[in-house]
């Protein structure tokens, strides 16, 4: 019997991706558009993994008790004091501008040198089943932010984020969705929350 799944998300990236991550058999995932669901919750959490449940409590209400799957996820830099952090989205303010939180980002590192502009992703995953039981996932990657955009690829900080793992080659907008998903805070967090969910 198939189960579907409701991600707390209109992306249509994200869910593709989550699905692959999630590939359980009989699992169907579908967006909050896909299943006619007007759902915005205000994610006043001060934490991801707050804001993560919110949205996934909401999206299994709002779906009449779906299984339901929410991430809330941004950029930690420690010259920062963590900042942007649950912020990252609206960092310069609203509407959200990708552009325009990359050049307050810059602008607040402007003095701060190469050695201490170290950075993570973070991503926190919120699924709640049909009996309303929750488990929970994390996941980080580690780099340090660049000094202008790089690559034209990905989407929010991806342009200034220099993941550790790749040594200094390239940015997160460098390389393509598939090699992006196999050390991203997301795919880490997905491949944590499936090991739990296998159990």
């Amino acid at each position: 019997m198939a189960k579907t799944v409701v991600i707390a998300s209109n992306n249509a990236h994200k869910v593709s991706e989550i699905a692959h991550a999630l590939n359980f058999e009989g699992w169907e995932f579908r967006s909050l558009k896909q299943l006619g669901l007007d759902c915005d919750p205000a994610e006043d959490a001060e934490t991801f993994a707050g804001n993560s449940r919110i949205k996934a409590l909401a999206a299994h209400a709002a779906s009449g008790g779906l299984a339901a799957l929410a991430d809330d996820s941004g950029l930690m830099v420690d010259a920062l004091d963590g900042a942007p952090g649950v912020y990252s989205a609206r960092y310069a303010g609203e509407p959200c501008d990708d552009g325009a939180n990359n050049a307050k980002l810059l602008r607040e590192l402007a003095d701060v040198p190469d050695d201490a502009r170290t950075a993570r992703f973070a991503c926190a995953l919120t699924f709640i089943d049909e009996d309303g039981s929750e488990t929970c996932a994390f996941g980080t990657v580690e780099g340090r932010i660049g000094h202008k955009p790089v690559g034209d690829g990905g989407f929010g900080y991806d342009p200034l984020f220099w993941p550790d793992v790749f040594e200094g080659r390239c940015t997160m907008a460098q390389v393509s969705q598939s090699e992006k998903a196999l050390v991203s805070h997301r795919g880490n967090a997905l491949r944590q929350l499936k090991g739990k969910l296998s159990q």
